[in-house]
């Protein structure tokens, strides 16, 4: 009777530690990888300040994503901007300095802007880790891109809770700056996602690294044109049925656009739905002006010759 009772002991203790280390292995899981993330493959890790998390790419010398939750809340500013850019402690091979961009005649564009951080000191100074930088022509950091930047908090005040992921579209042969050789995008991204649990909304943004005047509404995109364009897979937890649903359509009407200096557009691509799928949205979107040929002319300008798909080169670069 004795023995059966030790026995039943130790089996409850195994089953209690089992269930225990399940447990923390299960919650390992959900803080290593955050629903805002993109999926990681073998061998990456990702960098985790305060508010946000980031992919570093040793070589390009800039974040290959940068991901975090803004929140309605999150959206009111406490805290001024530090305006104090420096390197990140956490990028252990190190990250690009202040000195690759002097000179350069390109903006430190955040790739997580300053103002959604706004709401707590060490998250704001943290905004200014040289790893959440990337070179961007002053046009685009001080127009397009952040018209983009407000429109998202736009919509985190309206919807309340936002996942944001930006970044640029990095390949081999950018032209570079600086010491340590930062490659100069060009082109740009976000995907955002309203993570309702019944009705989740997505939208993806691909802005070329120049000015435009277009509205902010005709450089939409639906999710899976992003995963296409970057080779990234965002939202991974989402099942097959419910990413379909989400990610392969793009509905403008489900998003609040805003007016005035964001740009009105009634009816891109002459749809008469907000709702587009990709065989019908993606010829129009590649024929807008920030797809250019991504060659380098002699001069180290880029060339101005249009190409129909982003990334692409024209015949005399190879295309």
């Amino acid at each position: 009777m004795k023995t059966n009772r030790i026995v039943g002991l130790l089996f409850s203790c195994v089953f209690l530690c089992l269930n225990h280390y399940g447990n923390a292995q299960s919650h390992k899981k959900h803080e290593v990888h955050p629903r805002e993330w993109p999926a990681l493959k073998n061998g990456e890790k990702a960098v985790c300040h305060s508010a946000y998390c980031l992919l570093y790419s040793e070589e390009h010398e800039q974040a290959i994503w940068v991901a975090y939750e803004l929140t309605a809340a999150e959206t009111l500013k406490s805290h001024e901007r530090s305006d104090k850019f420096i390197t990140d402690p956490k990028i252990s091979t190190g990250s690009a300095t202040k000195e690759d961009y002097t000179g350069s005649g390109f903006d430190r564009g955040h790739i997580a802007p300053a103002a959604d951080m706004g709401w707590s000191e060490k998250a704001m100074a943290e905004s200014f880790f040289m790893s959440n930088m990337s070179p961007q022509r002053p046009k685009c950091n001080r127009g397009i891109w952040k018209k983009g930047e407000e429109q998202v908090r736009d919509w985190a005040k309206n919807y309340g809770q936002l996942y944001v992921v930006a970044g640029p579209v990095l390949k081999k042969g950018l032209p570079a700056i600086g010491p340590n050789r930062v490659s100069v995008p060009e082109l740009y991204y976000k995907v955002l996602l309203r993570p309702d649990s019944l009705h989740p909304e997505g939208i993806g943004l691909i802005i070329a690294n120049e000015g435009s005047k277009m509205p902010l509404k005709t450089f939409a995109v639906s999710i899976d044109s992003v995963e296409r364009l970057t080779g990234l897979d965002f939202f991974p937890w989402m099942s097959e049925t419910l990413e379909a649903k989400t990610e392969a359509r793009l509905c403008l009407d489900c998003w609040s656009w805003g007016k005035g200096h964001y740009g009105e557009v009634k009816n891109p691509n002459n749809h008469n739905s907000g709702v587009h799928h990709e065989n019908e949205i993606l010829p129009k979107v590649s024929e807008l002006d920030e797809f250019r040929c991504s060659g380098i002319t002699k001069k180290g300008n880029r060339c101005k010759r249009k190409v129909r798909a982003a990334g692409a080169n024209c015949s005399h670069h190879g295309g």
